[in-house]
């Protein structure tokens, strides 16, 4: 059982197909799901105390539970524990959680029963997904009021997404279509599936996958305004980067020389003598440099929480049941509150790009628009920008700093990483519109370019732009044009067209 598992291994990169390879792997063998099942009815069969199997929980751990009302036990904890509140979880994350937990409970050292386990997989199969609300986890003993609301509906309580995720259907109803009837959980069954980080994770795991993405748009964005501003390329010259050699400032750099090529604006003002640019322009490797780090270091500590058994207590080969603090989601709280203020800073650095663009520099009219009176021009989704960063300023508050005592002592630290991860996707949802509009704003100044070429990278997103998004020669509805800036960015192919056949953006 503590061999290494085959190809359960879930990754940020490929979220998604190694989640499915991991649940494919345990619906055809679940032998380590039974092995530790058989170690929790020896261990009962011995009438030894284990807690939480014929104990209490938190601060009644000492207090033995009789045979008699094992099953009990653990269907209170269940409904005793489901008390979130706020939004509910978006579908497509609660669909993360439950497979997470499915990957964590699969790898053999919970001892949940096969039948509860099942029907996990059998939710996951029918795409009936439990509604959780988003708030009410203090992020130690796991995600415990979260995950109760996951667990209730094999009880027969709780809700279901219906298949757009756009409205909740009644559990107990739908499992009744099915001809299934509630589960009667068995000794450890519920606290297996509270127990655990999973929604932490989930968050984590989703705002970082797209995080990989928006570090290629981040450096997209900036190299169209570099271009449209005519800034120096002289501070990517490889040198500069090799005597600081921090991995995110050279791939930044070597991104940016990259879209930069054959430009014919870099050729018009290379003896211009201008000196040096604002650092917004000057200094994107070091800022963007350092975000990919922490993004890199946070996505190495979500995929080893996501791969490690985060229930409480833990169920050994040689029959030792432990109880530890596996549960704990100090770690997670550090790496979420660390990727917040990485992606922030790429906002941050944005939005003054932005507001270079507007201000009448080497050529280019203010606001963007040749008739302003009039016409506003780009005043105002600056305006956005600066109030989005503003917000991200209190949102990036490390939630990990926090302490609140719980379980009348006993649970006397915790980690408040719940916090940290339902901040992290504000915060990320904030810098992508951030990014967002600079990417629009720079198309519109590197018009005023024409008919100079900018380099081909940057020549391909701007074409892919205004494919879409018209110059804007007068105001007119922008809000338009920034939903559609918006899914141009989101899309895979906003990157992969501008990879070259020898260079591919980092």
């Amino acid at each position: 059982m503590n061999e290494p598992f085959p190809n359960i291994f879930v990754n940020v990169k490929n979220l998604y197909s190694s989640l499915e390879n991991s649940i494919d792997a345990l619906k055809n063998d679940n032998q380590r799901v039974h092995k530790a099942r058989e170690i929790v009815e020896n261990a009962l069969s011995k009438g030894a105390p284990h807690y939480g199997i014929n104990t209490g929980f938190g601060a009644l751990a000492t207090k033995r539970v009789s045979d008699s009302q094992l099953a009990q036990l653990q269907r209170n904890l269940v409904l005793s524990h489901a008390v979130g509140v706020g939004n509910l979880v978006p579908k497509k994350i609660s669909k993360l959680i439950l497979q997470l937990k499915i990957h964590s409970l699969g790898l053999g050292y919970s001892g949940v029963s096969p039948e509860t386990f099942n029907r996990l997989l059998f939710f996951l199969q029918e795409d009936l997904i439990p509604v959780i609300p988003e708030k009410g986890s203090v992020g130690a003993s796991g995600d415990l009021a979260p995950l109760a609301h996951m667990s209730l509906p094999i009880i027969g309580y709780g809700e279901f997404w219906n298949r757009e995720g756009t409205e909740t259907l009644n559990a107990a109803e739908e499992l009744q279509k099915r001809s299934l009837s509630p589960i009667d959980l068995q000794p450890k069954d519920g606290l297996s599936l509270i127990n655990g980080t999973q929604l932490m994770c989930a968050y984590g795991a989703w705002v970082l996958e797209k995080s990989l993405h928006l570090l290629k748009v981040a450096d997209i964005t900036a190299a169209m305004s570099l271009e449209a501003l005519q800034g120096s390329i002289i501070p990517f010259d490889t040198r500069i980067h090799q005597i600081r050699p921090h991995e995110g400032q050279r791939i930044t750099a070597e991104n940016i020389r990259f879209l930069l090529d054959g430009s014919e604006i870099l050729e018009s003002h290379r003896n211009c003598g201008k000196v040096q640019d604002p650092y917004c322009l000057r200094c994107i490797p070091q800022v963007h440099g350092a975000s990919r780090d922490a993004i890199s270091h946070s996505i190495n500590t979500v995929e080893t929480e996501i791969n490690s058994v985060t229930d409480n207590p833990l169920v050994f080969e040689n029959g030792d049941i432990l109880s530890g603090g596996n549960f704990h989601g100090q770690p997670l709280a550090l790496a979420m509150d660390y990727a917040k203020i990485a992606l922030a800073e790429l906002a941050s650095i944005s939005e003054r790009r932005t507001y270079l663009l507007l201000g009448g520099h080497d050529g280019l009219p203010k606001l963007l628009m040749e008739e302003t009176g009039i016409n506003s021009g780009f005043m105002i989704p600056q305006y956005t920008s600066a109030a989005l960063v503003s917000e991200n300023k209190v949102l990036c508050h490390p939630s990990s700093v926090d302490s609140i005592p719980t379980s009348l002592g006993q649970e006397d630290h915790v980690s408040m990483g719940s916090i940290s991860a339902l901040n992290l996707l504000k915060v990320f949802e904030n810098v992508e519109t951030v990014l967002g509009i600079e990417c629009f704003t720079a198309a519109q100044a590197l018009d005023f370019r024409s008919p100079l070429k900018p380099g081909r990278g940057v020549d391909i997103a701007h074409k892919q732009v205004r494919k879409e998004i018209k110059h804007a020669s007068e105001d007119h509805y922008f809000m338009e044009d920034l939903e559609t800036i918006m899914d141009i960015i989101r899309r895979k192919e906003f990157v992969s067209r501008l990879d070259g056949t020898e260079y591919q953006i980092q």
